[in-house]
């Protein structure tokens, strides 16, 4: 193992080494957070884990598990890393020494037993729990020692995890090898003298599946293990315990960790890791474990014999592991068992297979964890009717995109087995898979599994991660969030990419880097990479395109000015969890715009056609530079091909083999200069023209919204252009008077109200080649009759936009609140109601109501739009409803699942549209509203919507944009 030091030229004398086992130290003068057990300050009863460059020995008895023994010395390495000197590991029940680190399971360790018997300490609080630790320091625990720091277990994984827990505040994230985040460097760490306990987990079992592992983690497994072995397993159980996780759907794609390395089950064993197998894995036996040795088809009808022989090998090569089997069958190659919905015969299975179970573990059978997956076509099993036994657990499962697909009845009967659910951060499948960087927001993370637990779900918490290391800010979030759903609200969400920046890299970047992080899986949720396409973001409306492309390049301008603040050391781990996806995506994302802009511009006959194909070109090939160095530079190469998802040129589920470029159009422009424009809001001349090209008019501008439009002039011609635009009235500004350009040139157009005239007035701008005779002119119509009390959201162009969370007024009751989600959604926040087990409420004056005050400068027809978070039926009845009202009119009941899921678990064409665009819209009435003042209501009826923005738009205005149009002028 190699240690580096802070010093920078130690640091580089070592780049040569290509060892996978390197280890980054960084000193830091951070002060512990205050809520934290820790202190670098020496205080009465304090006991010192590390004085003066020198921890605490560490004692553990040898009656322990083995796996507390194993994992005891990985903290011993900890320590060593945190203080610079190793520290002893002792095994056995005695030790000289001042200061002690007592280490043990309850009613294992005669140590533990011993001190519990002398009343030294109390463990009343761990008997019977599960995973339960507490951390106190003793005076005088053991003959020959003074104080002691004992980390005592209810269980194994107890004391696992307290010596983990500590590790962890003492500055060893548990991402220090997956991701080489530095371990933080003190002389001095004492802990304070009280007892200190995170409880009981809410969650049961809560774990990662590793899965769609090919290219990516196979091949860099390949590479540096050997494959999917006992080495490369060891360093995923420590990853998974280290962040308070127990359970494991191991990778499946042509491999199987039973078979492959008959040595890892067991050391998932001693370690306290759970294992189990996929959803389609029937009694512990890995899916391609059927391919090199199953006879016969997989189908029980036709095979009963066979595949109860295969199954029945599973359970006896995990005689006396700790798992959970997973029952029933689905068809070969994780398919649907058949076309029809055979109940009778899925029973049998399940039956047979848990006599299997019952004979080889000799155990009455609700002694072993039994689930059930109730994945896409084999909910509709359950649907139907079929039911298992109480004590088997009822796995239910997300729509592979993030929402929950069903949850039980709130007055369902309580099962011994309870229900688990089955999330995912990547997905291989319809619409189209997504599987290279992190796409989730933990908001939504937080809001689905909030709803989810609050239905009673709290056996199994577990998520499809892909290839582990993409996705290793919201694996933390998961897992910690599994471990107590109760401790997190919504309000806290914020912090937390505060919390775990400051884990990752020290606190005084923390917040900025947090926000980086909030910010570019904002962006990145949007829509998936793996979806976005040229026309994808609107390169005519609300200049779409080019704000998001800027707010791209101003993350990675930020990721990059923290990462050179930050200590060389930490150079590395920051590449991999902040600056790679930020600049990566922001880079894809011009490179689509680029595209988009280049079949924009070669139907507008511009010069600047073939530049833009060429800069679709130059970005392509920089998304591979950048893949380059994450595999052959970053770490001395230590994750090479962990970026060989590809994610480009994706036009159905099933993944391109390389990325593709996408396609760019090239013209022949002709010699002399010849002068095109585009005016922004601009009225067309013909309804068969993109918006606002050669325009006569700008749309009207008003001192309320205080419009700046934008003319873009462009050369049609390889020779330079030099053109001049001259305002006609002199309360017309522009920001430019003209120039001489290759390509285009985008001149703003603003209005100086102090010399506007009153009323509906219409000036002129001219705009002219100095290559041609003349020149056109465009109108620039105003208003300057406003009234001056106008409140509300003010319409702009015969629009208002209103992100949910800015309402005027709120009506709350006794059963239901409003609550902001902070982050969640494409622009703003969005906001629910709690609890999400709420009883239907009445769209009436006594129930809750949100309220919009808005002002329309014309009157006309209006359409009211909203936008929901995508959310299922998940209780399976009529649908989610909810209400609007403009006006005090009756309210009217609005379903956002009228177009309800197919019978079977196919989805509908509205279905792969709101994961695609990560929005539900729905149009919900139409009125005739004069100009002036108005009041919208949005009135709640179920739980579980969660409401982004409302939009009211003019019949006969057009601006379709992927996000809509952005928020309205509000007057307060």
């Amino acid at each position: 193992m190699f240690l580096f030091s802070c010093k920078e030229e130690k640091l580089e004398a070592n780049t040569e080494t290509n060892d996978i086992e390197q280890i980054l130290t960084v000193p830091t003068e951070d002060a512990f957070p205050q809520n934290s057990i820790l202190t670098t300050e020496k205080e009465e009863n304090t006991f010192p884990i590390i004085a003066n460059g020198v921890a605490s020995d560490l004692l553990v008895s040898e009656s322990d598990y083995p796996g507390v023994k194993r994992i005891a010395g990985i903290f011993q390495k900890d320590l060593g890393n945190v203080s610079g000197n190793e520290p002893e590991l002792i095994f056995g029940n005695t030790h000289q020494s001042n200061n002690l680190i007592i280490i043990g399971t309850v009613g294992q360790s005669t140590v533990i037993d011993h001190l519990v018997e002398e009343g030294k300490i109390d463990v009343a609080e761990l008997e019977g729990k599960w995973e339960q630790f507490s951390i106190t320091p003793v005076q005088n625990p053991i003959e020959g020692v003074d104080n002691a720091l004992v980390i005592a277990g209810s269980d194994k994984r107890g004391t696992i995890f307290g010596m983990f827990d500590l590790s962890e505040q003492m500055g060893v994230s548990p991402w220090y090898w997956w991701a080489d985040v530095p371990v933080k460097v003190r002389k001095n760490i004492y802990v304070k003298p009280d007892t200190y306990t995170l409880g009981e987990p809410k969650v049961k079992y809560r774990g990662i599946f590793i899965n769609d592992e090919a290219p990516a983690l196979s091949g860099w497994s390949s590479e540096k293990f050997g494959g999917f072995n006992k080495q490369f397993y060891e360093k995923v159980f420590e990853l998974i315990l280290r962040l308070k996780g127990n359970y494991l759907w191991p990778a499946m794609w042509g491999s199987s960790l039973w078979d492959d390395d008959p040595e890892t089950a067991p050391l998932a064993n001693e370690m306290g890791m759970v294992l189990a197998t996929s959803h389609h894995e029937p009694l512990m036996r890995s899916h391609v474990e059927w391919n090199r040795y199953g006879e016969g088809p997989w189908d029980y009808d036709k095979n009963q014999e066979k595949l109860q022989d295969f199954w029945r090998k599973g359970m006896e090569r995990t005689q006396g592991q700790e798992k959970v089997v997973t029952l029933a069958m689905r068809g070969d190659g994780d398919e649907a068992m058949s076309e029809g919905t055979n109940i009778e015969l899925l029973e049998k299975i399940v039956k047979d297979q848990r006599e299997i179970i019952k004979e080889v573990t000799g155990k009455p059978i609700e002694k072993t964890p039994q689930v059930w997956a109730l994945y896409k076509e084999v909910q509709e099993y359950y649907d139907k009717g079929m039911r298992v036994p109480d004590d088997v657990t009822l796995l239910l499962c997300d729509d592979n995109w993030g929402q929950v697909r069903v949850l039980p009845a709130l007055d369902s009967e309580p099962r011994s087995g309870g229900y688990g659910m089955y999330y995912h951060f990547d997905f291989v499948g319809g619409p189209r898979s997504y599987k290279w960087l992190n796409t989730t927001q933990i908001e939504r993370v937080w809001e689905q599994m909030n709803l989810t637990y609050s239905y009673g779900v709290d056996k199994i918490w577990l998520v499809n991660v892909g290839d582990i290391k993409p996705m290793e800010f919201p694996i933390s979030f998961f897992l910690d969030y599994a471990w107590n759903p109760e401790s997190f609200s919504a309000e806290q969400l914020p912090n937390y990419y505060t919390t775990w920046a400051q884990k990752q890299f020290g606190s005084e970047h923390a917040k900025e880097i947090g926000e980086i992080i909030a910010l570019y899986t904002k962006y990145n949720s949007r829509r998936k990479p793996e979806l976005i396409e040229p026309n994808t973001y609107s390169l005519q409306h609300f200049n779409e395109a080019e704000n998001m492309v800027e707010d791209y390049k101003t993350l990675v301008e930020r990721a990059k000015k923290v990462k050179e603040q930050l200590p060389t050391e930490a150079h590395t781990a920051f590449y991999q969890l902040v600056q790679y996806p930020v600049e990566a995506c922001a880079n894809l994302n011009e490179m689509y715009v680029a595209a988009g802009k280049n079949r924009l511009y070669a139907f507008q006959n511009r010069a600047s056609t073939n530049f833009y194909a060429d800069k679709t070109k130059e970005l392509f090939f920089k998304d591979a530079e950048f893949t380059e160095y994450y595999h052959n530079s970053l770490a001395n190469g230590k994750w090479n091909h962990m970026m060989s998802q590809t994610r480009m040129g994706h036009t159905t589920w099933s993944d391109p083999a390389y990325n593709k470029m996408p396609a760019v159009t090239r013209i022949q422009s002709g010699r002399e200069a010849n002068l095109g424009y585009v005016v922004e809001n601009g009225i067309s001349r013909s309804q068969w023209m993109p918006s606002g090209l050669n325009s006569r008019s700008f749309s009207t501008f008003d001192p309320i919204n205080d419009q700046k439009y934008y003319v873009e002039v462009f050369n049609m011609g390889k020779e330079k252009l030099t053109y001049t635009i001259t305002p006609e009235n002199d309360w017309i500004q522009l920001s430019s008077t003209g120039g001489t350009i290759q390509y285009d040139k985008k001149v703003f157009v603003s209005i100086d109200w102090n010399k506007a005239p009153k009323g509906k007035k219409v000036g002129e701008i001219v705009i002219k080649a100095d290559n041609s005779e003349g020149g056109t002119k465009v109108s620039v119509p105003i208003r300057n009759d406003l009234p001056k009390d106008i409140k509300g959201f003010v319409a702009n162009q015969g629009i208002v936009s209103v992100d949910a969370v800015n309402y005027q007024n709120a009506k709350e009751t006794a059963e239901v609140s409003w609550q902001t989600i902070p982050n969640l959604g494409r622009t703003g926040s969005a906001i629910t109601t709690m609890p999400v087990t709420a009883p239907k409420q009445n769209p009436n004056n006594d129930g809750p109501y949100l309220e919009y005050e808005i002002y329309l400068l014309d009157s006309g027809t209006y359409n009211l739009t909203t936008y929901f978070s995508p959310t299922l039926n998940f209780q399976k009845d009529e649908g989610l409803i909810y209400a609007v009202s403009i006006d005090g009119d009756t309210p009217k009941m609005m379903n956002l699942h009228k177009d309800a899921l197919a019978a079977d678990w196919t989805y509908p064409e509205w279905w792969n549209e709101a994961v695609k665009d990560n929005i539900m819209t729905q149009s919900v009435l139409e009125k005739e509203l004069s100009e002036g003042a108005h009041t919208i209501k949005y009135w709640v009826v179920d739980p579980g919507l969660v409401l982004q923005k409302m939009v009211l738009q003019k019949e006969g205005t057009h601006a379709e944009s992927y996000l809509g149009p952005p928020e309205s002028t509000l007057i307060k």
